[in-house]
């Protein structure tokens, strides 16, 4: 190293690439980073209706997690070399008019559309653990801890929605 100082050693983000079964992670990566770009657009409308409103807090609250939740599966994209889906644009459009289509109908409508979205991510996440548990649970660790507090995140959104009046 010139000038005697320490060699510097890029690190690399990116997961060893041979052990893992690349066609049912790239689909669990790409799946889940759609969802949560969904829910963050989902999110983004209700609060552009009902943000300044009393249960406007609620959902930003939410909605931090769900961004949370994105940034992860940001970095896990490129720790796994996946690409993100081609419709990407579509939920970006559709996640949003859901969203504020469904805090038009006010506060309860919000919260439906939110119990209903989060029900079902949750069940998907419960079905991409099975399939983790399945293929090697040692293997998978990391994803599996990160997609178990995140099914219990959402859960946490599910169960709030219901506190506000969802069923009503």
């Amino acid at each position: 190293v010139p000038g005697g100082g320490a060699a510097l050693r890029l690190c690399s983000t990116r997961v060893a690439q041979e052990a893992i079964n690349k066609p049912v992670i790239d689909r669990i990566i790409r799946v889940d980073h759609a969802g949560e770009y969904g829910a963050n657009r989902i999110y983004a409308g209700q609060m552009a209706v009902l943000g300044r409103s009393s249960v406007g807090p609620v959902i930003q609250q939410m909605w931090n997690q769900e961004k949370h939740h994105l940034k992860k599966f940001n970095e896990l994209m490129v720790a796994y070399r996946v690409r993100p889906t081609v419709l990407l644009p579509f939920w970006n459009v559709a996640g949003f008019v859901l969203g504020a289509g469904s805090a038009l109908l006010g506060k309860k409508g919000a919260m439906a559309c939110t119990v209903a979205v989060e029900e079902s991510i949750s069940e998907h996440y419960n079905n991409q653990i099975r399939t983790l548990i399945e293929e090697d649970p040692e293997k998978y660790k990391e994803l599996l801890q990160v997609i178990k507090q995140f099914r219990d995140e959402e859960q946490e959104h599910h169960d709030i929605g219901l506190e506000h009046d969802a069923e009503a």
